[in-house]
């Protein structure tokens, strides 16, 4: 299949197609013309990419984890345990960082809270900010 159909079968963009390939994840057979010929495995292999980009992966994860699985049929499934300690080392990276979002969000709070205790009918209150952009 072409470009446009996988684009069309997994939902992904063909710009995203391209990016895969570009990264390794998605290898598939040039035709003497130069189009891209895409086989059906080829869309399960799209849906688990997707899939782990979903769940906060970047692409040299995927690139490692993507020998270790195998097509059950409707997408990629796990097939190896040796995936496991790199699931565990992107789950704290992401633990990680959604503490750091939490804590933005909570320092953002305190802003607002000590903002709406000032009294609005003082203009000069408001000397040092800038108009909207």
């Amino acid at each position: 299949m072409r470009i446009g159909e996988l684009s069309r079968l997994t939902g992904a963009s063909v710009r995203s197609l391209r990016y895969y390939e570009e990264q390794g994840l998605l290898r598939p057979l040039r035709r003497p013309s130069g189009y891209r010929e895409y086989r059906q495995p080829d869309a399960a292999t799209v849906r688990g990419i997707r899939l782990m980009l979903a769940a906060g992966l970047n692409t040299a994860t995927i690139s490692e984890l993507l020998p270790c699985m195998t097509d059950d049929g409707e997408a990629l499934a796990p097939s190896c345990s040796g995936m496991l300690p790199d699931l565990h080392r992107e789950r704290e990276r992401l633990s990680n960082a959604a503490a750091d979002l939490l804590a933005a969000r909570d320092r953002l709070d305190t802003l607002i809270q000590t903002t709406s205790q000032l009294d609005p009918a003082d203009p000069s209150e408001c000397d040092a900010v800038t108009a909207p952009r």
